[in-house]
């Protein structure tokens, strides 16, 4: 297969019906089915000949996740990281995610939910890699468009509501695939991937001293989708990606153990650059469902009341597709949100939205169960379809907890960056390079042959 995200080896394949399983039951997309009967039959993809074609297929991974022989793969760009991490005549830049550092550290036997973050910068630097950033800083500059966003929303009656959150490309595919007609309701605000990606091309490119064209920005994630999302063009400047490679979880750490760089032994190492390296409590929660909406609350609370909140009271959520849910009351006005995971669950909050009996102002959705932890780039326990969530949700709220800032508008690189760069939040300039638009994508079924129609009849 040519796809960007998933490989298939048919070879592989035991015909377990796992994945068949998870993309029907979790998401209720219907992707991949078994075609034929007996020693013929295979997973396929639905409505397509090739993976590459499929409009049902979001990309999000978890079909990997369930897969027990590995007939079902990332794309596998580990090659293409190593050599350009040894190109000297251009600049490496990486990021990592949040869910990254509370994941990674299963592949080198590290206890579950371990937090290794410092010693992902060792890694990383031993490689080759010329700047190390941390995508938690491009998680508060999305805040800070997407709550300003939300704020002009709820300030216009002609805006559409309720605002869904962008970050994660899944959905993004998900609802220009399958439900355009939502597309309206979703934040114009990019992911923290893209948005860091605008920004190394643009602003840091400036504050070291190169020209663009000699960066290269690797992104480490969570999730396959986002190997998907780099290559949206909406997201290239004349044609030429902001982010030019994305690796899974997994993918970083046979990077790692291709050059003997084992996490349990390196030392813990310190983000060297003078910005766009540090984030706030806020950003690193994006990694698990509900850190999005918490982290936007925060600042809405601040922006609303001019006081300081480090944590928001959700609670379980009265809708049943919903995961959790909070009601605030802020300057005079009630703020709803929800919090949504699994494309099933978003498909049916999505039909509430349309069709006007949603209570929410705000709602998050994350594809993955749980959240990025639970990726379709990261590690699962053998025999386990869920990998220690629990761990890993707290890994990133004691990394909440210990962070010198707690809300996203007060980081003081996000702070300079508005103040150098950008003005204001939703500035003409922020629009250009931290927005993006969509596309409807949506493909009406092809209609049968009659042979077929025959050919299923046949095979009752």
């Amino acid at each position: 297969t040519s796809d960007l995200a998933i490989q298939l080896d048919g070879n592989k394949c035991v015909r377990c019906m796992r994945c068949v399983e998870v993309c029907n039951q979790l998401h209720g997309i219907g992707a991949l089915r078994i075609d034929n009967i007996g020693t013929s039959a295979g997973v396929c993809v639905n409505q397509a000949d090739k993976w590459i074609d499929s409009n049902l297929c979001v990309r999000c991974g978890q079909c990997i996740m369930v897969c027990p022989t590995g007939a079902l793969m990332a794309r596998d760009n580990v090659e293409q990281a190593r050599e350009l991490l040894e190109d000297e005549e251009v600049i490496t830049v990486v990021q990592f995610a949040p869910a990254v550092r509370a994941t990674l550290g299963d592949a080198f036997g590290l206890l579950p939910g371990t937090n290794v973050e410092k010693r992902i910068i060792t890694g990383l630097k031993m490689m080759g890699a010329n700047y190390i950033l941390d995508t938690n800083f491009s998680a508060d500059m999305v805040i800070m468009e997407e709550g300003t966003e939300l704020l002009g929303r709820l300030n216009d009656p002609q805006a559409k509501l309720p605002m869904f959150t962008s970050c994660c490309p899944a959905w993004i595919n998900y609802v220009e695939q399958h439900i355009p007609e939502l597309l309206d309701h979703i934040s114009s605000t990019r992911s923290p991937q893209a948005v860091m990606g605008s920004m190394v091309k643009t602003w840091f490119a400036e504050k070291i001293g190169k020209d663009s064209s000699k960066i290269r920005m690797i992104s480490i994630m969570p999730c396959t989708a986002k190997k998907v999302e780099a290559a949206r063009p909406q997201l290239a400047k004349d044609g030429v990606p902001d982010t030019d490679l994305v690796l899974t979880v997994r993918e970083l750490a046979r990077l790692f153990q291709s050059r003997g760089i084992d996490l349990k032994t390196i030392p813990d190492g310190e983000f060297d650059t003078p910005f766009m390296s540090q984030g706030t409590g806020a950003a690193v929660i994006f990694g698990k469902s509900g850190g999005v909406a918490e982290a936007a609350a925060r600042t809405l609370y601040h922006v609303l009341t001019a006081g300081e909140v480090n944590s928001i009271p959700f609670h379980a959520a009265k809708n049943p597709h919903a995961f959790k849910e909070a009601e605030l009351e802020l300057g005079g006005k009630t703020l709803r949100i929800g919090v949504v995971y699994g494309l099933a669950n978003a498909r049916e909050v999505a039909r509430q939205v349309l069709d006007g009996t949603s209570s929410y102002d705000f709602i998050e959705v994350m594809t993955c169960p749980g959240g990025c932890v639970n990726g379709g780039g990261t590690f699962r326990k053998r025999g386990k379809y869920l990998n220690f969530t629990e761990q890993r949700f707290e890994a990133l709220e004691k990394a909440d907890e210990n962070c010198v800032y707690r809300q996203s508008h007060n980081n003081p690189m996000v702070q300079q960056a508005y103040r150098e760069f950008f003005g204001e939040p939703n500035s003409h300039k922020a629009h250009k390079l931290l927005h993006t638009t969509y596309d409807n994508r949506k493909k009406e079924p092809a209609v049968p042959s009659i042979r077929e129609v025959w050919q299923k009849i046949k095979l009752g």
